[in-house]
């Protein structure tokens, strides 16, 4: 397999969506911090937008919903879950409505993608 760092490629290129529900999610340093709850997928594209996930509470207690963009997160075989460079900070500091267990609206989904790919 070809890799790039600790990521690689997985041996297929598919996954069903109940296997992705409850993949552990690591921080850049390899550190689980959190499990994928959901997939939200655009109708039309049939594209994956963004994932609901539980990372731990802050302090170690507790758990939290978050939406982060799909592209921010990138499955790793080597840890058998996906990756993330999101960091405490930018998840203590997105915005209110990614912290609820809802479908966003178009226009919130696409702030959503602006705030995690833009500078903290």
């Amino acid at each position: 397999m070809a890799e790039t760092g600790t990521l690689s490629v997985p041996s297929h290129p598919l996954i069903e969506s109940d296997r992705v529900e409850g993949t552990a999610v690591y921080d850049a340093n390899g550190v689980r911090i959190g499990t994928i709850k959901r997939l939200v997928i655009e109708k039309i594209s049939g594209q994956v937008v963004y994932a609901v996930t539980t990372f731990r509470g802050f302090l170690n207690l507790d758990s939290e919903i978050h939406t982060v963009p799909w592209e921010q997160l990138h499955y790793d075989t080597k840890l058998h879950g996906y990756h993330t460079s999101i960091t405490e900070e930018q998840l203590r500091n997105s915005p209110e409505f990614s912290r609820d267990d809802t479908l966003l609206s178009r226009d919130e989904w696409e702030q959503l993608g602006e705030y995690y790919a833009g500078p903290l």
